[in-house]
């Protein structure tokens, strides 16, 4: 499960412009389904290439589970990861979009301020609705294969899919919690835009800064249990790759806020605790160690994946 559904640091152009009213749930759910018409086409396209690669017997999720070469059988499966990854990549363009808004905004960016915020509002929501169709046909999918009653098997795949802890096989013991959190946390950060003159500013803007926690967790469930990027290879470094610009943009945000209270200068010129300007200095320095170690993965190709196993035989392990 992936989601980083996020909302610009600062507060939307759109709340300070004369005549103009504040963005709402609705007025954006209404925005949004022009890009959710086209996530949901990029979700066709990636299940159409990984029913294929099931029926060329090309595809990694093979490998790991072998039983899945029936891929008439086990297309909510398939339909699931799908939206897995239409989802990643949503919550990859939310993020992109909300370091763009809330940092530096570059000249050659073709859209204006208001524009991007609306479009980072509604690659938000299209983020949370694609995290809950993955979750949901995952369910599905675990409804299916149970051989049990049907209430039972309802009952076994919300306590598997929802419910931390309740999924206790192999990798997903860990995987399924990350992603469960990732979900958890996603879906209130991401509509507290809309109830931020309630809470206030300065509350909104903390607890908003909590959603590339929530990408974090995204990628590393992906990472974790997408068979997809089970093995070393391109694919996997791919993912590695893409988390590049991420961290240069939030790099870039950190150094050039876009407030000036959030500026380092030198310890002494600090107007702030001693305390605080070491977290901020420290900050800047975990991202830079977190761009070097991207690209030390990205060269060396020792991305964190399985051996894959010899073209002759399968795997034995089990990835249910």
């Amino acid at each position: 499960m992936t989601s980083s559904p996020a909302q610009p640091a600062s507060e939307p152009a759109e709340d300070h412009v004369a005549g103009k009213r504040r963005p709402t749930l609705r007025s954006d759910l209404r925005a949004s389904v022009p890009d959710g018409l086209i996530a949901l086409a990029v979700t066709g396209a990636v299940f159409a290439l990984l029913y294929a690669r099931i029926l060329a017997g090309t595809s990694s999720t093979v490998s790991v589970m072998p039983f899945m070469a029936d891929a008439e059988k086990f297309w909510v499966y398939f339909l699931s990861q799908a939206f897995g990854w239409s989802a990643l990549l949503w919550a990859w363009i939310t993020v992109v979009l909300g370091l763009l808004l809330s940092g530096p905004r570059p000249s050659w960016l073709p859209l204006s301020g208001q524009r991007l915020e609306r479009l980072h509002r509604t690659t938000s929501l299209n983020t949370i609705a694609l995290i809950a169709a993955h979750a949901l046909l995952f369910a599905a999918e675990l409804v299916r294969a149970d051989t049990a009653g049907w209430f039972s098997a309802l009952a076994t795949a919300f306590v598997e899919t929802f419910v931390p802890g309740g999924y206790d096989s192999g990798t997903g013991k860990i995987a399924i919690p990350i992603g469960q959190a990732a979900l958890y946390l996603a879906i209130p950060l991401g509509l507290l835009f809309y109830v931020r003159h309630r809470i206030g500013p300065k509350t909104w803007r903390v607890l908003h800064r909590f959603v590339i926690a929530v990408y974090v967790l995204s990628v590393w469930h992906t990472l974790l249990y997408g068979t997809n990027v089970w093995y070393d290879g391109w694919f996997r470094t791919t993912i590695w790759l893409l988390q590049l610009p991420i961290a240069a943009l939030l790099l870039v945000r950190l150094l050039r806020p876009a407030r000036r209270s959030e500026k380092l200068r030198g310890p002494r010129t600090h107007t702030g605790s001693p305390t605080g300007w070491v977290v901020r200095l420290s900050g800047r320095l975990a991202i830079v160690g977190v761009i070097a170690a991207l690209i030390g993965v990205i060269i060396s190709g020792a991305d964190g994946g399985r051996t894959a196993p010899p073209a002759d035989t399968s795997s034995s392990h089990v990835h249910d």
